[in-house]
């Protein structure tokens, strides 16, 4: 019989908090009514405060895979091609759609341990003298790996080439914990779902659009009914929605774009990054390897972590189940059994941080792994040294 608190560290779904949860204690109401557009208008205007932009933001009922499928059958046409990059399970799940649609994709090999590499994309598009490439579809945070690709630089990548290509880009683990500006960075697709940075139970997609892709929506020929963007956008013009929506989930949004806009954007990222860097301090203490090599491409929402050879992570997330009642994230597709992923997304903070640490080197020991103890005071050290509001400038939110 575990006793206590369960500590939820995997990197999504994310812990919900009690603000949230209360705020969906409520009664269902007539989802036609003015009350109900009220809410429904809050969470759109909201919403794109998220995302950082002036566009529209749809709300699916749907997990993060209906909102990329949502992007897909909205831009593009079966035998269109399109670039997509090879950074973890999640980039190659994307792909795996995309071909499932009839469109060819153009896939850089990637070695699971970095982000997309802007260069790669700068030259392939460069190549691409016809424009045959319809969209660069990127993972902004790779949640198998731990690795973040900086979407700025492979903006700017794309505008060297004065190529037209849409930008589409996964934002389902980093939309408000990493630092993320729709508008800014010129990104025609975002796709988000509710149940990482958000902080909901999952169930809620989103579409952030731009009028490039919203222009690409209307002459593409690839079927969609539930996902069509314009039967969706039209409803919404006054908060409502075109099928019955999860109503419940969206008082949670509503409550949780709050808590981010109360606490600031900035300071969300900034404490992301400040945990995610203490998090990275106990790993290396301890004598273990970060899976991410690209210190500029480190994720603030989780750490995957190597096990030494010889030793399985799936077993030792069982033994912290079982002594500590905390589950850790399993190791994805190529790297299964061969990591474990600590989440610090997001209601997280210094104390849950210790405790997860903590329950990790505890861990460690109980399973027989070689490590050097005292990881979690290094991480405390760090969080001393640099208290909330003083992160270092050298590591500033990547991408900013």
């Amino acid at each position: 019989m575990r006793q206590g608190r369960h500590f939820l560290q995997i990197p999504g779904p994310s812990p919900v908090p009690d603000r949230v949860l209360r705020a969906m204690d409520m009664p269902v109401i007539d989802h036609r009514s003015a009350q109900f557009a009220e809410l429904g208008r809050a969470v759109l205007e909201g919403s794109q405060r998220i995302f950082q932009t002036a566009g529209p933001v749809m709300i699916f009922p749907s997990s993060g895979t209906g909102a990329w499928e949502a992007a897909i059958v909205n831009t593009l046409s079966p035998g269109d091609k399109v670039l997509m990059v090879e950074t973890g399970h999640f980039a190659t799940l994307w792909r795996q759609m995309a071909g499932r649609f009839g469109i060819e994709v153009d896939f850089i090999a990637g070695d699971w341990r970095r982000g997309a590499d802007p260069a790669q994309i700068e030259a392939r598009l460069a190549e691409d003298a016809a424009h045959a490439i319809k969209a660069v579809m990127v993972v902004h945070n790779e949640t198998s790996t731990g690795a973040t690709s900086r979407i700025a630089d492979i903006r700017a990548a794309i505008d060297r080439t004065g190529h037209p290509a849409l930008l589409m880009v996964d934002t389902i683990s980093s939309l408000g914990s990493v630092d993320y500006r729709h508008d800014e960075w010129k990104v025609d697709v975002s796709v988000s779902c509710s149940q990482k940075g958000f902080m909901l139970p999952p169930g809620l997609g989103f579409n952030a659009i731009s009028e490039k892709a919203r222009a690409a929506a209307r002459t593409n020929r690839m079927p969609r009914s539930y996902f069509d963007w314009e039967e969706m956008l039209k409803p919404n013009a006054k908060g409502f929605f075109p099928y019955t929506p999860a109503t419940n989930l969206l008082y949670g949004l509503r409550e949780a774009i709050a808590m981010l806009l109360e606490e600031g954007l900035e300071n969300v990222f900034a404490r992301h990054q400040r945990l995610a860097a203490a998090t990275r301090a106990a790993v290396n203490h301890w004598g273990l390897e970060v899976l991410c090599q690209e210190p500029q491409e480190y994720s603030p929402v989780l750490t995957a972590v190597l096990m030494p050879p010889g030793h399985d992570a799936d077993q030792f997330r069982q033994v912290v189940l079982d002594n500590f009642n905390m589950s850790l994230g399993s190791g994805l597709s190529k790297v299964a059994g061969k990591v474990f992923r600590i989440g610090h997304l997001g209601e997280c903070n210094e104390l849950t941080l210790l405790a997860a640490l903590t329950g990790v080197e505890m861990g460690l020991s109980v399973a027989g792994i070689p490590y050097r103890a005292g990881g979690v005071d290094a991480a405390m050290k760090y969080l001393e040294q640099r208290p909330q509001g003083n992160f270092p400038a050298h590591l500033k939110v990547v991408g900013s």
